[in-house]
């Protein structure tokens, strides 16, 4: 599908009813690139209302490691009360130091499944791992996508594939 057609036909969708929108915040990478480029926190909620203006939110996910932390776990469910499904998976500390918790390949089974069902896949993250899946679900499915990163410590190739990358600035970060 050319462009211009794919603009035509999401013109067409959008133009009766809001668009219908997936969301995918990749937790700790927004986290860490936020903290080191800010030295505060991202406001969900802003980010919830902000997408509400967009379209009608079908799918909310936010993807994050379980520590057993409590205060991670208020945190984890304040996303929920805002609406995200959260997703956990265990921390894993290697003997070697190392750790592990990586949800790169859930983020893309949930993209792949949800993309046929929505006009807009909404990706919170800086990495670059997930530039070839917005180009696929983009050509495949014909949605828009966009991807919300802190600019300095988003991979260039991510924001290149995203049909609008959305910098987070401190107009999204708490006060």
């Amino acid at each position: 599908m050319s462009a211009s057609s794919l603009h035509d036909t999401q013109h067409a969708r959008t133009s009766a009813t809001p668009p219908r929108l997936a969301v995918f915040i990749d937790v700790q990478n927004i986290y860490y690139t936020v903290r080191d480029t800010f030295g505060r926190q991202f406001d969900y909620r802003r980010l919830w209302a902000e997408l509400e203006r967009l379209g009608t939110i079908q799918h909310a996910y936010a993807y994050a490691i379980d520590r057993g932390d409590p205060k991670q776990q208020q945190f984890q469910q304040r996303l929920r009360d805002i609406g995200f499904e959260v997703k956990l998976k265990p921390f894993i500390q290697r003997s070697d130091g190392s750790a592990k918790g990586d949800w790169d390949v859930g983020i893309t089974i949930d993209v792949m499944e949800a993309a046929p069902e929505v006009d807009e896949i909404i990706l919170a993250s800086g990495d670059g791992d997930f530039a070839m899946l917005l180009e696929h679900v983009s050509t495949r499915h014909a949605v828009t996508t966009r991807v919300y990163g802190v600019e300095a410590l988003t991979a260039h190739a991510l924001a290149r594939s995203a049909t609008d990358f959305r910098e987070i600035g401190t107009d999204l970060l708490m006060s």
